[in-house]
């Protein structure tokens, strides 16, 4: 089994949303990794991205 080691280097922490469009955390997208063998929540975004559901410019503090 893949386990997540923290190297105290990543820019997210375990509860931390990775993306203000889409509300996952790093922990849930590791998690869904673990019990899927790959992101299914990566793929949702990639969808909603494409259908124009992303607005990180407006959402995301930092503009991107």
């Amino acid at each position: 089994m893949t386990e997540f080691v923290d190297l105290g280097k990543s820019e997210f922490k375990k509860y931390d949303l990775v993306c203000h469009c889409f509300p996952y955390t790093r922990k849930q997208i590791e998690e869904d990794y673990l019990e899927n063998g790959r992101s299914t929540i990566l793929e949702k975004i990639v969808l909603e991205k494409k259908s124009g559901g992303c607005d990180c410019a407006n959402k995301n503090p930092k503009g991107r």
